[in-house]
């Protein structure tokens, strides 16, 4: 279940259900029999459970949580901000079947012994929670009680993360038919303690209806253009990638960057090195290549050779004049073109300049892999725009303006192609955070785009496999570690999709 859909697609897909036969009472109380049973499982029948119910048909989930739950003997209490009368619809016929204690909160504490069901506000909220609302929310997260969301913590935007004022601390949130992008982003990804997917009956054909364009990244996604090696497979079918360096000074960067590149599965890899580092990028490389490259000049020759199909520009290439002359010259065929660190940052002051290089550079879609600081300057007009309010808008918005595929880096990883989708990563863990290892990401970017994989799938790919890696090599990693924790990353990933190993071959 890796589509994500927004509150609207959400509401589409409520919509179609009811349409297909499927009544829309019968997914309210599947709904809420979800959220009894996460709470059963949780902490058995004999704790307290208070609902705090809304006034939507997130209350209205409640109130069948509530009613479920009375029923297996838990002594349930429910809280309401406002009349029960207020209610309508669906919501009003599941308060009614309730029979068991309504009050409207008066501003007490909670029982840390309780636990709390948030059922307030759900997904669909759009503005800032405020009085009576924000005081209810806040007393829930002063108790300290475990919480139970009811689709998504309430205060927590569905389709960006961000918080509405406040937001429900939750140590579990159940879900129904999809999740959201609020449950992936941060800090709404905070908020929610781990989510549950819940099915309630909405018939898995609405997808093709709606269409969903953005998606949980994980193999589901891009599994079945990821290259698998052919038993008739050698390096030459693999692709080559070149990763280009810099000075003496900062070779470690694409000396990182090329190895990931061949731990993705790259069949020959080339450091292309200026003369004054070639003997330390020499050195330190066994399976990876080094040839000279020195200046423009010297990297436009080298890449005459239309083999040399996939290039690495940015880590550690240095800032400045000769870097921008080295993107135009090698912005101009159909290689595979990965841009990161020194490469973005040297079009910070005149970024246009980039933007046109990389829409003509349209035979093969580029992949940039800025971190957020790398992003908010290159993009500083993206982020003025009224309508850009968060960080998928905003990768959007700048993949749409490159024509180029934009990976914005950090705990939640959006990678946007130009035709509108996004996939949100959550799978990276704190530890890698460390110096180096977004230049492991672009060699991981470049590896896969040598052996063919399409631009957005080879850079979701990449970003999965970054964070696998990381979780592989566990806490006090360093960016060393990353390509050498790709083979037990890839005996599962290969065990998944090809249960056969050796049986295709490259024909």
């Amino acid at each position: 279940m890796y589509e994500l859909l927004t509150n609207e697609q959400m509401r589409q897909a409520d919509q179609l259900a009811v349409k297909a036969g499927v009544p829309s009472l019968q997914l309210m109380e599947r709904a809420g029999r979800a959220v009894a049973e996460t709470v059963i499982a949780m902490c058995g029948i004999r704790r307290p459970v208070v609902v705090c119910a809304g006034a939507g048909n997130n209350g209205g989930d409640g109130f069948v949580a509530a009613r479920l739950l009375a029923e297996q003997g838990v002594d349930v209490r429910v809280l309401t901000l406002g009349d029960i009368g207020q209610l309508r619809g669906d919501a009003a016929a599941m308060a009614r079947r309730y029979t068991g204690p309504v009050e409207a909160w008066a501003g007490e504490e909670f029982d840390p012994k309780n636990i709390v069901v948030d059922a307030i506000f759900g997904a669909g909220l759009t503005r800032p929670v405020e009085g009576r609302a924000a005081a209810l929310i806040a007393a829930v997260n002063r108790s300290g009680a475990p919480v139970v969301a009811v689709d998504l913590p309430s205060g927590i935007d569905g389709d960006t993360g961000a918080v509405l004022g406040i937001a429900v601390k939750a140590a579990h949130t159940v879900t129904f038919f999809r999740r959201k992008p609020g449950h992936l982003l941060l800090p709404g990804r905070l908020h929610c303690g781990t989510t549950g997917v819940a099915d309630i009956g909405i018939p898995v054909s609405v997808l093709e209806i709606i269409r969903p364009h953005l998606s949980a990244n994980g193999p589901d996604l891009w599994g079945r253009h990821f290259p698998i090696p052919r038993v008739d497979g050698h390096k030459y079918t693999r692709g080559h990638t070149v990763v280009a360096s810099g000075g003496l000074a900062t070779t470690g960067a694409a000396r990182l960057a090329a190895r990931a590149a061949l731990r993705a599965g790259s069949g020959l890899v080339t450091i292309a090195s200026p003369a004054d580092a070639l003997a330390v990028n020499a050195a330190a490389s066994l399976a990876v290549m080094v040839r000279e490259a020195e200046g423009v000049e010297g990297l436009s020759r080298l890449l005459e050779d239309s083999r040399l199909n996939a290039l690495v520009m940015g880590p550690g290439g240095g800032v400045g004049a000769e870097m921008r002359a080295k993107v135009r010259a090698v912005a101009t065929d159909e290689r595979a073109l990965v841009l990161d660190a020194d490469a973005l940052t040297s079009f910070g002051e005149n970024p246009k300049e980039l933007f046109t290089i990389l829409t003509n550079h349209r035979l093969s879609t580029a992949i940039l892999t800025p971190h957020e600081g790398e992003f908010s300057r290159l993009f500083s007009s993206i982020n003025k725009i009224p309508s850009v309010k968060q960080k998928l808008e905003a990768c959007l918005a700048a993949s749409h303006e490159t024509a180029a595929v934009v990976v914005v880096k950090g705990a939640d990883t959006v990678v946007a192609a130009p035709d509108g989708r996004a996939a949100i990563a959550d799978n990276a863990p704190p530890f890698l955070a460390t110096a180096g290892s977004g230049d492991v990401l672009a060699g991981l970017c470049a590896g896969l785009r040598a052996q063919g994989m399409p631009a957005f799938e080879a850079a979701a790919a990449a970003v999965w496999l970054h964070g696998e890696a990381a979780n592989v090599a566990g806490p006090g990693l360093i960016s060393e570690d990353l390509p050498d924790a790709l083979p037990a990353v890839y005996r599962r990933l290969f065990r998944r999709l090809d249960p056969a190993p050796g049986s295709k071959s490259e024909a």
